[in-house]
């Protein structure tokens, strides 16, 4: 399909199912031939490789999207944020509040860190000290005790911070983390999309 045969509509359509600017829109059209859901992969390509621009752009936008278990003993409260309101009511975006949200409630390894990035050096040493002991009782061999402990921190911070988590929902989402639903987001947007606090609550448990 020639350049001339893009209609207004079709760059219209692209452009609010993407957030993606006019220009960007009729030229993905193009070099999609016409094909809107190629044209959507070739502007969340482009908008991939452009996020480490986006990574530091203001957030001051947002929702804070709950959930609560069927049984009523679970609860979570998660903050997104994202660069303009028009963005924050976009259905993709409250779409990934919800599902984030939903994941924290049912995650087999409850997060506590938003990002591994997060984690303390105190908490990493402490895990360390753990590792370290188990590997001394199960008699381990000394040249091999500091890889065994390296890749053992490396699981657990997998375990323990959410962005690293793949999302319960596996058969939706196959196999992506949270952090590649938020890339795939940004990408659609072409906002910053921060995954910025939760809080998980349940019954029995302190906080």
């Amino acid at each position: 399909m020639s350049e001339t045969k893009i209609s207004a509509a079709d760059v219209k359509v692209l452009r609010e199912r993407t957030g993606a600017a006019m220009m960007d829109s009729k030229s993905a059209l193009v070099e999609a031939g016409g094909d809107m859901d190629k044209a959507v992969e070739i502007l969340r390509v482009k908008g991939q490789a452009s996020a480490a621009k986006r990574s530091g752009r203001s957030t001051s936008e947002g929702t804070v999207a709950t959930y609560i278990h069927a049984n009523g003993k679970v609860g979570v409260m998660v903050e997104i944020q994202c660069e303009t309101d028009f963005v924050a009511r976009n259905d993709d975006f409250q779409d990934f509040a919800r599902e984030v949200a939903l994941h924290i409630a049912g995650a087999p390894s409850v997060p506590h860190y938003v990002s591994a990035d997060e984690i303390s050096d105190d908490a990493r040493e402490a895990e360390r000290r753990v590792f370290a002991a188990k590997a001394a009782e199960e008699g381990k061999p000394e040249h091999i005790v500091e890889k065994i402990i390296d890749g053992q921190l490396a699981k657990w911070s997998k375990e323990v911070a959410l962005l690293e988590q793949e999302h319960i929902r596996t058969d939706r989402y196959e196999g992506k983390t949270i952090e590649k639903l938020r890339e795939e987001l940004a990408a659609k947007t072409g906002e910053n999309i921060v995954v910025s606090r939760f809080a998980r609550f349940q019954v029995g448990e302190e906080v």
